[in-house]
């Protein structure tokens, strides 16, 4: 639902009036949420960094408005929706891997964008039909440069294909019952730029995000906020200014931008990315090491992957990576190691011990060609044939390799193995490893016998690791019970 209601300006923009758009979102039974683009201050879509941790940091130190990373619509709309009652989150999951493409929760449910990279209207569509429940608003990245985008059509390739851009915006419009905003960056004239924000304005978008700098520009260019200011004066739908932190160190430092733009809201990317506490009001910056901490207790509460959490971090100490300290962070591999070195080590192993027990949904409930109970697929989508390895002469076990489980390498299980069969003159194992879709399983030939962990992993370094567990477990190098008490056998 739309509502069009006038409203007087704030005391720094330059038009005397403007209107304000308000959507009603539906949220499933809940009052309905009103949610506008005026007079906010907002974290930017970032690649790698705006997901769900981060921006529920950027919710809780201030930030009016999250939007996540940009997602592209060919991942996205292969995803089959989950609520994961461990964490109490929504998951949309890769199947071909179990991976989780999007995660989100209630949290920030009114109040996170979720940023799509399309060049197809009928794909965008689809992915929005997916995600609307869950999400406040869907953005359509008009201002990428990389190159990844630009060939696929994507990003600021659809300001010159703006028939294309139009339709996709229209389309979305008319499909879907949340907002639809698009993020540009300015073209090479101011009057080329008032253009194209007006023809989107014409399609019906809540909001148009401006980055000002031009395609070839980056971020150690100067911004060009008299372009904003132009586009601000000639149209009536909220303009989001976005591209000033070369210049913002400080909470008050987003306002001055702002009010140089005259933009009704404004976004933020690097300053964020750097210290997420800028959004703070009172502007009293937290040491780094406090936003490290509390950024980690997210992450732990929320499962997040070591890979994208070390990226994050390696962000906010970019000063610290030489130190002593910063070498051992930039050796970790695990959200333990990485938790262990800002003291939270037994927070996270407690927390993902907890997980596993529960059934945390992840990668162990996916078998290539699955399909969970509560998703509904087109009648033609049937489950693929599992690869079956085994036969009557393996052993086989529901144990589960956990790489967070393992600190140190030499106490991998292929290490274990591989050290016992040394000092025994026992021959090397040799590992067989099958691939489904992007899943792995492991058949392991040791001193005459084969083993096999039932379930599919990520890579085959895992798959291998999985069946070395399966090994050990029955040659008594581990016990059962220290499997239980690390979640490793699962029931």
């Amino acid at each position: 639902m739309l509502k069009l209601c006038y409203s007087p300006c704030s005391g720094h923009l330059t038009r005397p009036f403007s209107y304000q758009i308000v959507f009603l979102v539906h949220t499933n039974g809940m009052e309905d949420h009103k949610i506008t683009f005026e007079n906010k201050i907002i974290l930017a879509p970032m690649v790698r960094v705006g997901t769900l941790p981060m921006r529920l940091l950027a919710l809780e130190y201030g930030a009016d408005l999250v939007y996540s990373e940009e997602l592209v619509d060919l991942k996205l709309i292969k995803c089959f929706r989950t609520v994961n009652r461990v964490l109490q989150t929504v998951d949309f999951i890769d199947p071909s891997d179990g991976s989780v493409i999007f995660r989100t929760c209630d949290r920030e449910k009114n109040k996170v964008i979720l940023q799509l990279g399309t060049s197809c209207e009928k794909r965008a569509v689809l992915v929005g039909k997916l995600v609307q429940n869950d999400v406040a608003a869907l953005d359509i990245n008009m201002g990428c440069p990389k190159e990844f985008s630009v060939k696929g059509g994507m990003g600021v390739a659809l300001l010159s294909q703006q028939e294309k851009a139009m339709a996709i915006l229209k389309s979305l419009v008319e499909h879907l019952k949340i907002p639809i905003t698009c993020k540009i960056r300015i073209l090479p004239t101011i009057e080329e730029t008032i253009e194209i924000v007006k023809k989107f304005a014409s399609a019906g978008v809540a909001a148009v995000a401006i980055h000002a700098r031009m395609k070839d520009e980056r971020p150690q260019h100067d911004p060009h906020p008299d372009f904003i200011k132009a586009v601000v004066k000639a149209v009536r739908i909220p303009i989001i200014a976005n591209g000033g932190s070369k210049e913002i160190e400080k909470h008050s430092d987003i306002i001055k931008f702002r009010n140089k733009c005259a933009a009704n809201s404004v976004m933020i990317a690097r300053a964020a990315q750097n210290n997420v506490s800028i959004f703070k009001p009172d502007g009293v910056l937290l040491p780094v090491d406090d936003v490290i901490i509390r950024y980690l207790r997210i992450c732990v509460d929320f499962d997040n992957t070591a890979s994208n959490t070390k990226y994050c971090v390696q962000s906010m100490i970019k000063d610290q990576q030489e130190t002593a300290r910063g070498r051992l962070f930039l050796n970790c591999q695990t959200l333990h190691q990485i938790c262990s070195i800002w003291n939270l080590g037994d927070y996270c192993y407690e927390k993902q011990l907890e997980f596993q027990k529960k059934g945390n949904f992840g990668r162990r409930d996916v078998t290539p060609g699955f399909i969970p109970n509560d998703v509904i697929k087109e009648p033609e989508t049937k489950k693929s044939k599992v690869i079956d390895i085994c036969d009557e002469d393996i052993f086989e076990r529901n144990v589960a390799f956990y790489r967070s489980n393992y600190i140190k390498d030499p106490d991998l299980p292929k290490s274990i193995l591989h050290n016992y069969a040394k000092k025994n003159n026992i021959p090397m194992p040799i590992y067989e490893t099958f691939q489904k879709d992007k899943l792995f399983r492991t058949k392991l030939k040791y001193n005459g016998k084969r083993y096999a962990s039932t379930f599919w992993e990520k890579n085959k370094k895992y798959a291998e690791q999985g069946a070395a567990l399966v090994c050990i477990l029955f040659i008594g190098l581990v016990s059962e019970e220290s499997l239980i008490k690390n979640g490793s056998i699962l029931k």
